[in-house]
């Protein structure tokens, strides 16, 4: 939890309190169903929370700002963009409903007002948000396909609306054809741990 605190030093108590929760949540959760791997369960803070914040490193929602977590899996990185984001409004889905159930099931019992999670495949939701997010769930030019559906034309904050995904590794293939317009970004900018050494985000104005 201090590596949040660290690079987020303005949380309040609720929020502390909300991300303090999540560990033994999500070990509770990850015995029954295998969301994590044994061995990454013990690094949550650091590589699925911290991972996930990285977006907010990038661009900070504006209020009543919507947003689309395609492939959230347990709730990553939905469930830790609604906690520091209250007054933006998140939407999970995912195509495997176990794990669509363990993220509705961890943001209840944190208490979170602002999410709502679906089992549904993403090429069939039709929601209209401002952005959409997604860590490593499929090729870059999947996502820009199946998510141009849900972008909404009008937006209300400082990037225009569109996609930001965090992804691993070399995107020089991947990001071939999106290269005039997309932003890459090195998330070892924004956090000092090794871990982050190969990890992007991309953005992608839809």
């Amino acid at each position: 939890m201090d590596i949040i605190r660290r690079y987020f030093p303005e949380l309040s108590e609720l929020q502390t309190n909300q991300f303090d929760a999540l560990f033994d949540l999500y070990m509770d959760w990850n015995s029954k169903i295998n969301l994590i791997s044994r061995k990454d369960i013990e690094n949550l803070y650091e590589r699925h929370v911290l991972h996930s914040l990285a977006i907010a490193k990038i661009l900070r929602f504006s209020d009543d700002s919507q947003i689309l977590d395609i492939g959230t899996g347990g709730g990553f990185p939905g469930i830790p963009l609604a906690i520091l984001f209250p007054n933006s409004k998140f939407h999970l889905i995912d195509s495997i409903g176990k794990k669509v159930r363990v993220a509705e099931n961890i943001a209840t019992a944190i208490g979170l007002q602002n999410l709502s999670c679906k089992h549904i495949r993403a090429e069939e939701e039709r929601m209209m948000v401002d952005f959409v997010v997604s860590r490593a769930v499929m090729p870059l030019a999947d996502l820009v396909k199946i998510s141009k559906k849900n972008i909404k034309k009008k937006g209300k904050n400082a990037l225009p609306n569109g996609l930001i995904c965090l992804k691993g590794g070399e995107l020089e293939h991947e990001i071939l054809p999106f290269k005039k317009i997309a932003c890459q970004y090195e998330l070892s900018d924004f956090f000092d741990e090794d871990f982050f050494k190969t990890k992007k985000a991309v953005y992608i104005p839809l």
